[in-house]
């Protein structure tokens, strides 16, 4: 998978320069930001969605970080590439169930649909738009 990933020259890779001579990079796939990234925005749109302070998009970024900051670690300690994802998706879903489960609102966030959340708003934005022309 390495081998596959470092000779396919396209835009889907990050590289960064390290000061060790036989590796000289370290590769980082953008799924492992988009996939993770995702579920991080989904946790804004909860917050932005209740209107509250509880800051679940924070406890999801933070978890993104320790996964991030988890892979580095474990790729320096064996040498050997790791997959990202292995380490970022229990670091995001782990701070933000955490988080859930301290201020039980499980129920809440499962039953998040933001589709729901869209069709309200539109309600609402005709609904301003026929009183203003009235």
């Amino acid at each position: 998978m390495v081998t596959v990933a470092k000779s396919f020259d396209a835009p889907i890779k990050l590289l960064f320069r390290t000061s060790n001579a036989a590796r000289p990079y370290s590769m980082l796939g953008l799924g492992d930001i988009v996939i993770p990234g995702i579920f991080v925005a989904l946790a804004l749109r909860f917050d932005v969605s209740r209107g509250k302070g509880s800051n679940y998009f924070k406890s999801a970024f933070i978890g993104y970080i320790v996964g991030l900051a988890l892979t580095i670690v474990v790729m320096n300690w064996f040498n050997a590439a790791q997959p990202a994802l292995l380490y970022i998706v229990p670091g995001v879903i782990g701070f933000l169930a955490t988080h859930c489960i301290w201020n039980g609102e499980v129920k809440q966030l499962l039953a998040f649909d933001e589709s729901k959340l869209a069709a309200s708003s539109k309600e609402d934005t005709k609904t301003k738009t026929d009183k203003k022309e009235e």
